[in-house]
């Protein structure tokens, strides 16, 4: 299920599945421009960077953006038909690629305010599912997902912390458990080695980040 799959730095993640697919491009280390897919969660810098997307961009890319990014989004040179607006709470078909949106917000915080109606993504590929929890906290939709594999951040401050995110995994219990978002703006290692000491034993919980 981790074949061809990277957490390249933060909350950037690459996936060469039917696809070669990015959720949140960020901090990329030389200009791929191999993304048939580019997913973006939300708004904020280490989540929407423009310099990074250009470097992963090509001409064909579709990108799939909550819809408070359409401005932006239009003036860089993606084809309209190749920009993709959606929803929390909605199913999707995009390129052949089955995908779910969940909700991503705080419930105690207020850097990510549900009414933006930013996302996670659940992504189906090859008869697995893949939850990109986006910047968000313990919410009730959080709880409802079913995954295989479950990227979470951990990192605490914006989003849930270790704990937090570990209580979250036990409950919906996926096969393999991620930690994301710490290391690079905001929280350390050792909060992904204490998030996956935490895990069920059932649950493998597995550091991606190098």
């Amino acid at each position: 299920m981790l074949r061809n799959i990277e957490v390249l730095c933060h909350s950037s993640i690459r996936l060469n599945k039917e696809k070669i697919i990015y959720i949140d491009p960020f901090k990329i280390d030389k200009n791929y421009n191999d993304a048939d897919i580019i997913f973006i969660t939300h708004d904020h810098y280490d989540h929407y960077s423009e310099e990074d997307i250009d470097k992963v961009k090509k001409d064909e890319t579709v990108i799939i953006i909550p819809k408070d990014l359409l401005t932006k989004t239009s003036k860089k040179g993606f084809k309209q038909n190749n920009i993709i607006t959606v929803m929390p709470n909605e199913k999707y078909i995009v390129e052949g690629i089955n995908f779910t949106t969940v909700p991503a917000y705080n419930i105690n915080k207020k850097f990510h305010p549900k009414e933006s109606k930013w996302i996670g993504y659940i992504i189906e590929l090859q008869g697995n599912n893949y939850y990109i929890a986006g910047d968000t906290d313990v919410t009730e939709e959080s709880k409802k997902v079913k995954c295989d594999v479950a990227f979470v951040p951990v990192g605490g401050t914006f989003t849930m912390d270790f704990k937090e995110a570990a209580s979250l995994i036990n409950e919906i219990k996926p096969k393999i458990a991620i930690p994301i978002h710490y290391g690079s703006i905001v929280g350390a290692e050792q909060n992904a080695v204490d998030f996956i000491k935490l895990l069920h034993p059932t649950i493998k919980g597995t550091i991606l980040i190098k």
